[in-house]
């Protein structure tokens, strides 16, 4: 695979996703990915108030992950201020000197330790993720989008909101289980994905999930059968890095700003 990531490549629905058998190309796809992540969270104002983490999985040393140094703004994310932190929380190559959000060790470590099928997980506080996480209840088929998630969703109960250890990330890794959205209580939502792409769309589309639920006065759910259909369709395993393409383009419009 040749990288062009200066430009995006047409959107289709018989595109491809990328992939690569070169893991310094697969390396620098997966930080390319996380950079726009960023600044994809960035343009929809969340973040500022330096909370949330988006992760990559290093292709050769798998029990480390690529995440945005510390006291960095997220508009400002490229794949040279990442860090690569190895599994006991510390920070072995890239940006070195401002560290790193705690609590994206102590979350994502243990989740894609316990998640070989996962290369990336998404997390910030949004304001309609957060708010719904108080209610400590799963979404409902209350929209299209919604059906995504009915299916593949989780909770997880505990309220040590800051995470400060990394037993804490156990406990979220668990309660998530197999799921793609996990959603913490009185915390907000959490994602993971096949690549950074996947789990960022993913993000986006429960926050707009969540907003429904937060805002609908009374909603009346669609049937079951009717949920498993639309999931059936829409919430196939290419429905996030698909949403991240529409995304990017929209807000991040010159990819080349995140090359350094």
């Amino acid at each position: 695979m040749a990288l062009e990531l200066d430009r995006y490549p047409d959107i289709g629905y018989e595109v491809d996703l990328p992939v690569s058998a070169d893991p310094d190309e697969l390396r620098l796809l997966r930080k390319w990915e996380v950079a726009i992540g960023y600044r994809i969270f960035s343009a929809m104002r969340w973040g500022q108030l330096g909370e949330g983490h988006i992760t990559a999985r290093d292709p050769e040393r798998l029990d480390h992950f690529w995440v945005l140094a510390h006291g960095i703004p997220f508009w400002a994310a490229t794949i040279d201020n990442l860090s690569l932190v190895g599994p006991d929380g510390s920070v072995v190559e890239g940006a070195t000197t401002g560290g790193i959000n705690y609590a994206a060790h102590n979350i994502h470590w243990p989740i894609l330790d316990a998640r070989p099928d996962l290369v990336s997980a998404a997390h910030t506080h949004t304001p309609f993720g957060t708010p719904w996480s108080a209610n400590v209840a799963p979404f409902q088929a209350i929209s299209q989008e919604s059906c995504v998630f009915v299916y593949d969703q989780s909770i997880y109960r505990g309220d040590d909101l800051e995470v400060a250890t990394i037993g804490g990330g156990h406990a979220i890794a668990e309660a998530m289980g197999a799921t793609r959205l996990c959603i913490l209580r009185n915390h907000g939502l959490l994602t993971g994905g096949a690549s950074p792409g996947e789990a960022v769309g993913l993000f986006v589309m429960a926050e707009r999930v969540a907003e429904v639920h937060v805002k609908a006065a009374d909603p009346q759910p669609i049937t079951d059968d009717a949920a498993k259909a639309v999931a059936t369709t829409l919430g196939c395993d290419t429905i996030g890095w698909r949403v991240f393409q529409w995304l990017d383009r929209d807000l991040v419009p010159d990819p080349s700003v995140v090359l350094g």
